[in-house]
């Protein structure tokens, strides 16, 4: 399974970026969906919390488009395996916690986890509490191909998600990656 470490590593946060950019340039490419003009970057700059400390600003940019018919001007936010929705913490960081905490596993102790990356005990169990009830009713969970769905109501989807994962990468960090791309969320 991922340790912990896998989030501090710049590396990580480097391939996450490209991921988002290229999803920005397909967006893009497809133009406006409400009125089909052209799509123009409209960035915005994000905090999100508990990824490393050194991490360059240059990361934390939410890619968005705008549309550049004057009559439109609509925004479109592509999907990101950075950020998820208007949630604080980096998509990693929310989901390997989560997955690690579903599994009550002994090294992955409430303090550590707030001495690593900052998260309250509250906030851990609420994103606990999400993934084990909400998760598995949302597009996202049924979007995920059959033989990497797990069975609802288990408790431990979210780890038993990343540990299918996990076992067809070559990497841990591969497999991380290929679980927020399985696990994208739009805006």
């Amino acid at each position: 399974m991922i340790s912990l470490n896998s989030l501090t590593q710049q590396s990580l946060f480097t391939l996450l970026y490209k991921i988002d950019l290229d999803l920005a340039e397909q967006a893009r490419s497809r133009r406006c969906p409400f009125c089909g003009g052209p799509l123009h970057y409209a960035n915005y700059q994000r905090k999100p919390r508990g990824g490393p400390p050194d991490l360059h600003e240059v990361f934390e940019v939410r890619f968005s488009l705008c549309c550049g018919n004057d009559g439109c001007r609509c925004r479109t936010t592509p999907p990101s395996v950075r950020f998820w929705g208007r949630r604080v913490y980096w998509a990693p960081v929310l989901l390997l916690i989560t997955a690690l905490r579903q599994k009550r596993n002994p090294d992955i102790t409430l303090e550590r986890i707030k001495g690593f990356c900052g998260p309250w005990r509250s906030t851990v169990n609420r994103w606990r509490e999400h993934f084990r009830s909400i998760f598995p009713q949302s597009n996202q969970y049924h979007r995920l191909p059959g033989h990497l769905r797990p069975r609802a109501g288990g408790g431990h989807v979210l780890y038993d998600v990343l540990e299918r994962f996990c076992k067809v990468a070559q990497t841990p960090v591969e497999a991380l990656i290929n679980c927020l791309r399985g696990l994208l969320v739009g805006p």
